[in-house]
């Protein structure tokens, strides 16, 4: 990804110019420029060289009269499905730029790049060419909060074999290691856990934990037999710097503890004397869990390890910020024990939702959540397969599977949403919760319901307890669009699951009812029940169609559908698709011919 392609170059400009240019913004580069008419190729020593060059000089710099604009150089062997977004506004929300993304289809992936910037970076690799290079076409150059994204097709090194060699070109393949550390590109050999530990150290400490040439961590390297990640030049300015180490829980656990005694050492040397807390970096997916219900599993670990343990607020997440803060406040034997337990729970947590994911992975063929803005979508520095990780709950089917799933979600909503009109339709869906966890989803003073209403972009309600007497269960109505109900749903499920509603190894089923016009349950059920089997079988959702049910005063019955989040969902949208063949069926067929059909001359 260091070959970078420098357009509309004057005819007139030479290979000592754009040389001078490079000199004067102080970009290392690998000469000589390769001029060409029109155009120009030049190779960049790092990653990081090439995206200096393309933010200080793409659209920035004139030569000869003309305003130079500079991407990564990609062949079209390569330029396939990934795209880098750049410029986006530092502030955005994830879902927010998820949703924006997904406009153009199939989301895979949506990575954060470090860079020296205000503006953030991501690198979005679509489900198909057509997708990517439509979200080019339309975002680049498009305003989002008063910035102009920038957008250009990136190399995809996956499609690298594919060409007659697999060698390719020097200086297509993208250089050294991904920022994401993406298991697709093979760059970090996987250690025995999957989840680096994350922790967040005081700028003035990064030095001696660094040590003399890099002495110290060389020697904490190698005695916890680990690889450590310090991110200096992440959040320039900043008072604390992000540390990643990878290894097994025991080596992460012993690296810590040898970088708290570092900076211990070196407050009392430099005489700090404010405390110095062990602060652990988490992805929001696995944050409710380890909170617990009610706060259990946290007030359970401070009391075991004699420490005081806070978590940053949900609010604070950003663009730059998916994962939460815990900082943990004792001794440090204290702090280590800590540290231990809580990423013994975030792992358990993991492979909980890994379990589930690989039990469901074959339900939905291409389903991308992802694209739906479900949860932060990855951090820098994370380690392999972290920017794919579920959501809270994943048991009960909320998991962002990565390649695992594609265009299908877009597909069905084609079908089921759009049927009549530009807009997808709303829909009005049932969903039966226990009566015991209805404090849980309303949060406190309604906080929790709100937000899930704003994010969803649904209307939510609970029904007073009185309407279902002595029934153990309480109906959730959720009214809103496709996407809308998907992301309300999910929540739902995932919320029970963390607020332990559901045991550990017991996945989250719940039942759900959506109303259908009478006359369109029999093509629910089908001849001889044949649809509603096959639906069954297809979704492995139970579907029924309640017999001698009367019809409401809007002439319409209840399907109801029992399963855990993707069963249901699919089966939702399967029903839904159905209704939309029949609303088309009754649409008045258009005469033939230009001209309208004229009244009848009495």
């Amino acid at each position: 990804m260091n070959k970078l392609y420098i357009g509309n170059v004057s005819a007139e400009a030479s290979e000592e110019d754009l040389e001078t240019i490079f000199v004067q913004w102080k970009i290392p580069h690998n000469s000589p420029f390769l001029v060409k008419t029109g155009y120009a190729f030049v190779d960049c020593p790092d990653e990081k060289a090439a995206m200096k060059a393309i933010d200080v000089l793409s659209g920035k710099v004139e030569l000869h009269g003309k305003v130079l604009e500079v991407e990564h150089s990609v062949p079209k062997r390569q330029r396939s499905c990934k795209l880098q977004v750049r410029n986006i506004p530092p502030h955005m929300q994830w879902e927010v730029l998820d949703g924006m993304l997904a406009q153009y289809g199939g989301v895979e992936s949506c990575e954060q790049v470090n860079t020296d910037t205000e503006t953030a970076v991501v690198n979005v690799r679509y489900a198909a060419k057509d997708q990517a290079k439509l979200a080019m076409e339309k975002l680049n150059g498009s305003m989002m909060e008063n910035f102009a994204l920038k957008v250009s097709f990136i190399p995809d090194e996956t499609a690298a074999p594919e060409g007659p060699s697999a060698g390719g070109r020097r200086g297509y393949i993208a250089r050294g290691t991904s920022r994401s550390d993406s298991p697709s590109l093979g760059a970090r050999p996987k250690l025995q856990s999957d989840i680096p530990l994350r922790i967040l150290v005081p700028t003035q400490f990064v030095g001696a934990i660094i040590g003399k040439e890099g002495a110290t961590i060389r020697n904490i390297t190698k005695q916890t037999h680990s690889k450590i990640d310090i991110h200096r030049k992440e959040n320039a300015g900043a008072a604390e710097k992000p540390i990643t180490i990878h290894s097994t829980p025991e080596g992460c656990s012993n690296a810590c503890t040898t970088i708290m005694e570092i900076m211990q050492k070196e407050a009392l040397d430099t005489k700090f004397t404010e405390e110095i807390p062990l602060k652990i970096l988490a992805h929001n997916n696995f944050v409710g869990r380890l909170i617990g219900k009610e706060g259990r599993n946290l007030k359970k670990i401070e009391q075991d390890t004699e420490t005081k343990i806070t978590i940053s607020a949900l609010q604070d997440l950003t663009v730059y910020n998916p994962e939460r803060t815990i900082t943990v406040k004792g001794t440090i034997e204290a702090c280590a024990r800590a540290e231990e337990e809580l990423m013994k729970k975030i792992r358990e947590s993991y492979e909980s939702d890994m379990a589930a994911m690989n039990l469901q992975s074959n339900l939905i063929p291409g389903l991308n959540l992802n694209a739906l803005g479900l949860f932060p979508s990855g951090a820098p520095g994370m380690g392999p397969s972290m920017s794919s990780i579920p959501p809270p709950g994943a048991h009960g089917g909320c998991s962002s599977f990565g390649s695992l799933w594609g265009p299908f979600w877009a597909s069905v909503l084609s079908a089921s949403s759009q049927p009549l009109a530009g807009h997808p339709e709303s829909e009005t869906v049932h969903l039966f919760i226990p009566a015991l966890a209805v404090g849980a989803i309303i949060g406190k003073q309604g906080q929790h319901i709100k937000q899930l209403s704003h994010f969803a972009g649904a209307s939510i309600k609970i029904a007073p307890a009185e309407e279902v007497g002595s029934t153990p269960q309480r109906r959730v109505t959720i009214a809103g669009p496709p996407e809308a109900q998907f992301k309300a749903q999910c929540r739902i499920f995932g919320k029970l699951k963390e607020e332990n509603f559901f045991g550990p190894k017991e996945e989250v089923k719940l039942e759900a009812h959506i109303k259908v016009p009478s006359f369109a349950a029999g093509r629910v059920i089908g001849k001889g029940g044949k649809t509603v089997n096959e639906l069954q079988n297809l979704t492995c959702a139970e579907v029924v169609v309640p017999r001698d049910q009367t019809p409401d005063e809007n002439d319409q019955v209840i399907v109801k559908i029992s399963g855990h989040f993707f069963a249901c969902q699919l089966a939702q949208r399967k029903i839904q698709e159905i209704l939309a063949q029949v609303k088309r069926q009754q649409q008045p067929k258009p005469t033939s011919g230009a001209q309208p059909p004229q009244p009848r001359r009495k």
